[in-house]
């Protein structure tokens, strides 16, 4: 697999290696080109698990790969090299154009002291182009709408080439509209780029149309994990959030979706 988490346990509020932990005994794996998504009510440790990936965290037990190589091996350098972050929101200190914005995402790549070269504009102005942001470049950030944002700081990710993007509940906060235009991108980018994806929603039909692979995560720990079609069900929507739910496939959407009904003691 290319990315394998094995019985990683992590806590806030612990010493390393005792007390209680946010996540506990967590093993998963994800092959790589797949997009997969991160389900569980709020608390389940979903934000946890992309910042552990991201190296952002350090587990206190357990051991993360990619690719074969321990991430705890690498330098923040090489992982940013590796992984990219998309978190809930960006509040940049300063009011950037959204081109310095995506910029940004070329430091991995920069040496001390080393400036913005040709080859980085280029890199920058592409992941614009591919996000549908190009006509933005010289807007500041604080400027745009919500979705323009949200796509803004996609484009920054794609400028650090990254094998993998970790997408934080990337459509929160958007309208309907915008839902829809983002996770056609990242279907889009996932499609025509090969970029392995893992995505934290509380959307269910979003993972639905969008994922090929679900974990399923309740108090730090997965309760199922495989593909989205064999994952997602009444049962496990029960199991998540207690309430029952009709999970079927609509013809005309193409996917499973998630109707809920009511809420079980």
């Amino acid at each position: 697999m290319f990315i394998h988490l094995e019985q990683i346990s992590f806590g806030y509020d612990s010493p390393p290696g005792r007390g209680a932990f946010s996540l506990a005994g967590l093993s998963l794996a994800i092959r790589r080109g797949s997009l997969t998504g991160l389900l569980g009510p709020n608390g389940c440790g979903k934000t946890t698990l992309l910042k552990l990936l991201a190296g952002v965290l350090q587990p206190a037990r357990g051991v993360i790969t990619l690719d074969g190589a321990a991430i705890a091996a690498m330098s923040r350098r090489q992982l940013a090299r590796r992984l990219a972050l998309v978190p809930q929101e960006t509040h940049p200190a300063f009011d950037y154009s959204a081109l310095e914005m995506v910029l940004m995402g070329r430091h991995p790549h920069l040496g001390a002291f080393r400036l913005e070269g040709p080859d980085d504009y280029s890199i920058a102005y592409d992941a614009l182009a591919a996000t549908g942001t190009g006509h933005l470049a010289q807007r500041p950030y604080m400027t745009l709408s919500g979705g323009e944002k949200q796509r803004v700081v996609i484009a920054s990710a794609l400028a650090q080439q990254p094998d993998v993007l970790l997408l934080d509940e990337p459509t929160a906060s958007l309208d309907l509209g915008y839902q829809l235009e983002v996770a056609g991108l990242l279907a889009r980018l996932n499609r025509e780029r090969g970029v392995t994806m893992v995505l934290a929603t509380h959307d269910l039909n979003l993972a639905a149309s969008l994922c090929d692979a679900l974990v399923l995560m309740r108090d730090g720990r997965v309760l199922a994990q495989g593909a989205t079609r064999d994952v997602l069900t009444g049962a496990h929507v029960r199991q998540l959030y207690n309430v029952d739910a009709d999970v079927h496939f609509h013809e005309a959407s193409g996917h499973l979706t998630v109707v809920p009904i009511r809420r079980v003691p």
